[in-house]
C-alpha cells in the first residue's frame, strides 16, 4: 500500500518543485523515512518478485536489499542526533559545526531533498520522544539526550531545515490510525509548522475535516498559517485497499461512531463487499476458505488487547519481520501462513498491509454497552478491568483501543467475517461461572449492535 501511494504522490511532488529546481535535483529524492509496515511490504515485494523469477532469496537478504533505499525513522533520528550539540541547552537544538554535513553530496539519508513519512500520524509526541531519549532508548543502551525539546514531527522538519537549498517532507496520513502510546496524529505536524517553522510552505487536502484527523480541527489549526495551500490532488478518496468497496472506510467510521446512517451506507456496497457475522470460529474459517481462490490470502485478526482467544484455537503471531513475512507469503500448506487460520495478527502487525479475505475476532476488550463503547484490559489472570476515568492517559488509551478496531475493520480487500464469540455460559455444580473471563454478557451487546447494522449472520 505504501509503495503504491508513493507512486501516486510523485507527480504532485514534481509539480510543486519543478518551477524552482532542476529536474536533475528533483529526481534525486528517495523514500528516506517510512514506517515498519512499509518495510515489511517492500520485503514481501522483493521476495515475491524473486519467486516469480524462480530465484531463492532469504528474508535477511531481502531486508538488506530493502535497507538500501528505505531508511527507518529510528535510524534516521539516530543519525541526526549524533550531529547535534549534546546536552541541549536552553531548549534549542544546534548542529555541532564539526559534524555538520548540509549538502546532498555527502550521501547520507538525513540530508536528502525529500523525506516520505508513511503513516505520519504515528510520529511520537514531544513527551514520548523526550522520555525515550532521556533514558537512552528502550534499554538505555543508546545515545542519551536529556531535555530534548521537540516532537518527532518537529525534529524531522528541523533536520531537513538544516539544508541550505531546499527540502520537502511528504506525510502520508491515515485518519484514526494512532494505535500506540505516544503517537501524536496530524495535529503534532501542524503545531510544529505553526510554532517553529512558519516559513515552510504547507500543501494539504481540504477534506481532512473528519473527527479522526486532529479531532476535526485541521482547518482551525491552520487558519492563521499564511503559507497553506489546499489541494484536492492530495486526497486519496477511494479506498485502494478495498477496491470493491469505495465506501468501506465511511461505513467503518459510522459503525464506530454510532451513526444512524451506517446501515444505509452498508446497503450501498454489500453486494460488492460482504461483511458477515458469526459466533463460531470454525464457521468463520469455513467462510474464508470457501471464498479464497488461487493465491488469494485469508487470515485472522485480533487487537493487541484481545486476551481470551486460546479457547477458540487461535494464537497470536509472534512479533518480528520474519514471522510477518512468513504469515503473508507462505502458501496454504505451511502452518506459518495466514491461510492456515491459526495465528492471528494484531493491528500493529498488519497496519499498512492487507489480506484478500479476513476474519476479525472481536474479543471482550471493546464492548457495546448501553449505546456506548466500553473498553477493558485483561489483567492476565482472572478478570477484565474497565478503562474508565478522565485522565489524559486514560482518554488516550481508549482512543488507541477504538482505532485498533478501525484498522482491523479495513484490512480486507474483498470481504470480511466478524466473529463475536458466544463466551462460556456454563456453570459449575456449585453455581459458579466455569470461565468468568468469557461471560456471554461480555459479547452479546456487541453482536446485537453489529447485527442491527444489517450484517448477514452465518
Amino acid at each position: 500500500m505504501a509503495a503504491y501511494v508513493i507512486n501516486i504522490i510523485t507527480k504532485f511532488i514534481l509539480r510543486v518543485l519543478y518551477e524552482s529546481h532542476s529536474v536533475e535535483d528533483i529526481t534525486r529524492h528517495e523514500a528516506d523515512k517510512v514506517s515498519t509496515d512499509a518495510t515489511i511490504s517492500c520485503i514481501l515485494d522483493v521476495i515475491e518478485k524473486s519467486k516469480a523469477r524462480k530465484e531463492s532469496k532469504k528474508i535477511t537478504d531481502s531486508r538488506r536489499e530493502v535497507g538500501k533505499f528505505i531508511n527507518m525513522i529510528h535510524r534516521y533520528r539516530d543519525n541526526m542526533l549524533a550531529k547535534i550539540k549534546n546536552p541541549v541547552e536552553n531548549g534549542v537544538l544546534e548542529i555541532d559545526p564539526e559534524k555538520a554535513v548540509k549538502m546532498a553530496e555527502s550521501g547520507y539519508g538525513e540530508v536528502e531533498h525529500v523525506a516520505i513519512f508513511d503513516e505520519a500520524q504515528r510520529s511520537w509526541t514531544h513527551k514520548r520522544l523526550a522520555e525515550y531519549l532521556k533514558r537512552g532508548g528502550t534499554y538505555g543502551n543508546k545515545l542519551k539526550v536529556p531535555n530534548f525539546p521537540m516532537s518527532e514531527a518537529g525534529f524531522l522538519i528541523w533536520s531537513l531545515d538544516q539544508r541550505e537549498d531546499w527540502a520537502t517532507i511528504v506525510c502520508l496520513v491515515g485518519g484514526g490510525q494512532e494505535i500506540n502510546t505516544g503517537e501524536a496524529g496530524i495535529s503534532e505536524w501542524i503545531n510544529a509548522l505553526n510554532n517553529d517553522f512558519p516559513d515552510w510552505k504547507v500543501y494539504i487536502s481540504p477534506k481532512l475535516t473528519e473527527s479522526e484527523y486532529a479531532e476535526g480541527r485541521v482547518n482551525e489549526l491552520l487558519r492563521e498559517n499564511k503559507n497553506v495551500t489546499f489541494s484536492s490532488d492530495l486526497h486519496l478518496s477511494v479506498n485502494l485497499r478495498s477496491f470493491r468497496a469505495e465506501k468501506l472506510s465511511t461505513f467503518v467510521h459510522m459503525l464506530l461512531s454510532f451513526d444512524e446512517q451506517a446501515k444505509n451506507v452498508y446497503r450501498e456496497f454489500c453486494d460488492k463487499y460482504p461483511i458477515v457475522l458469526t459466533r463460531n470460529m470454525n464457521t468463520a474459517r469455513k467462510w474464508l476458505r470457501d471464498r479464497a481462490m488461487g493465491t488469494e490470502r485469508t487470515g485472522i485478526l485480533v487487537t493487541k488487547e484481545a486476551a481470551r482467544f486460546k479457547p477458540l484455537a487461535v494464537h497470536i503471531l509472534p512479533s518480528g519481520d520474519e514471522n510477518a513475512v512468513h504469515w503473508f507469503l507462505e502458501d496454504k500448506t505451511n502452518t506459518r501462513s495466514s491461510n492456515y487460520l491459526e495465528d492471528a495478527a494484531t493491528e500493529i502487525q498488519v497496519q499498512g498491509l492487507e489480506l484478500d479475505y479476513a476474519c476479525l475476532l472481536w474479543d471482550a476488550d471493546m464492548r457495546y454497552e448501553n449505546g456506548e463503547w466500553h473498553f477493558y484490559k485483561f489483567n492476565g489472570q482472572t478478570k477484565w478491568n474497565e478503562q474508565n476515568g478522565d485522565s489524559e492517559s486514560m482518554q488516550e488509551r481508549r482512543k488507541y483501543m477504538l482505532n485498533a478496531y478501525r484498522v482491523l475493520l479495513t484490512r480486507a480487500r474483498k470481504g470480511l467475517v466478524i466473529c463475536v464469540p458466544e463466551g462460556n455460559a456454563n456453570k459449575t455444580v456449585g453455581g459458579f461461572w466455569e470461565d468468568e473471563t468469557r461471560k456471554p454478557e461480555y459479547y452479546d451487546g456487541t453482536y446485537a449492535y453489529l447485527k442491527s447494522l444489517g450484517l448477514e449472520e452465518i
